[in-house]
């Protein structure tokens, strides 16, 4: 049984993405069949020389400071003396994808080998057919490839490690807010219930006393044990509630990943002073901000978006910009902006809208004595 897992989870973990490049070998492989010389079987063998050093790079990481240089050096003899640009492609994107998680000094190694068989390839060609590399038939286009291949694979290999530890670390931010947000409710539940459930404690212990010495003072006693339990149930369900209410820090990092996906940057201002704001407040504007997020991903054509949290003696505020089509965002009737104002209106705050070619900005704003009311 143990055996199958190990080989099941071998199997999952092999390196498909390397291996899709193996489909294009068999057009070299036909470029020298039938065998008509002992070149040819020469250039078989090389081939299958190939084959193997590509499959141990990928499957054998602890080989690759030997099988690397030896993949490279066979796929550079095809380039130097088979005038064939192809073979030495496929390290090309194999080694540069592999190299973009090592530092950079081993891809810069790699490329400076890579091109000098390359280029050495194309001189001793050159000397041997001068007009081979013409535009008329194609071959000097054909080197297009070859010679902008390590640059590509390596690029686009570290976006994709770049963008792999961006997600990495929005995974332990919201780890992060989490254990603050766990640390937040302890902290609430110690100021609050704590509290109340040591004055009940006593109240009981009292009760339990003057049952004995004075019962005509018990009535009272239990009276305000029922109230304190009340007051206590109260406050576990606004607790509750709360919990179930996201906050602005949840919401821009749902929403920042969104508008990323979408080409929008987006920037803020104030926000460690915004994440301190009521949970109320800060519910009530994730949910409009939400909306007026998924405004600018459908209608805006936006390219950036800036949000600015500020807060006065007297009222909490955002103001939300983007750059996108402001007449598109501000259309009559449009049921978003009608969900935004009524969600704001109903919690006693105010919205307002402009729009010009620079783009739409709404101003959010809630009162502080909302709280108290």
């Amino acid at each position: 049984m143990g055996s199958f897992e190990h080989k099941h989870k071998r199997f999952k973990n092999l390196e498909w993405t390397s291996y899709v490049w193996l489909v294009y070998l068999p057009y070299t492989i036909a470029a020298y069949l039938p065998v008509k010389s002992w070149r040819d079987w020469l250039w078989l063998m090389l081939v299958g020389c190939f084959l193997v050093l590509y499959i141990l790079v990928v499957e054998k990481p602890r080989w690759r400071f030997v099988t690397i240089p030896a993949e490279l050096a066979v796929t550079g003899l095809f380039a130097l003396f088979a005038a064939n640009n192809f073979m030495i492609i496929f390290p090309g994107w194999q080694v540069s994808f592999l190299l973009a998680r090592r530092p950079k000094r081993e891809f810069y190694w790699f490329a400076m080998a890579y091109y000098v068989f390359l280029v050495g390839g194309c001189v001793l060609d050159y000397l041997q057919f001068p007009g081979t590399f013409t535009w008329q038939d194609g071959n000097l286009m054909g080197l297009v490839f070859p010679f902008t291949s390590p640059i590509l694979a390596y690029t686009f290999s570290r976006s994709i490690e770049r963008q792999r530890q961006l997600n990495q670390t929005n995974r332990r931010l919201k780890t992060i807010i989490e254990r603050h947000e766990r640390e937040r409710i302890a902290r609430d539940l110690h100021d609050t219930l704590g509290q109340s459930f040591s004055m009940i404690t006593l109240k009981a212990e009292l009760a339990s006393k003057l049952l004995v010495k004075a019962p005509d003072k018990v009535a009272p006693e239990l009276t305000e044990i029922a109230q304190t339990s009340r007051q206590n149930l109260q406050l576990v369900r606004e607790i509750v509630n709360n919990l179930h209410e996201k906050s602005l820090t949840e919401m821009l990092l749902d929403q920042t990943h969104n508008l990323a996906v979408a080409g929008v940057w987006v920037t803020t201002t104030g926000e460690a002073q915004a994440t301190k704001w009521p949970t109320t407040v800060q519910s009530c504007f994730a949910a409009v901000l939400v909306e007026a997020i998924t405004n600018v991903i459908r209608h805006a054509h936006a390219q950036t978006v800036t949000i600015d949290f500020t807060e006065t003696t007297t009222s909490y505020q955002i103001v939300f910009q983007d750059d996108g089509k402001g007449s598109t965002l501000s259309r009559q009737g449009a049921n978003g902006l009608r969900g935004m104002q009524s969600r704001l209106q109903a919690d006693r705050g105010t919205f307002a809208i402009t729009s010009s070619r620079r783009g739409t900005q709404l101003t959010l704003r809630l009162p502080k004595e909302r709280e108290n009311a």
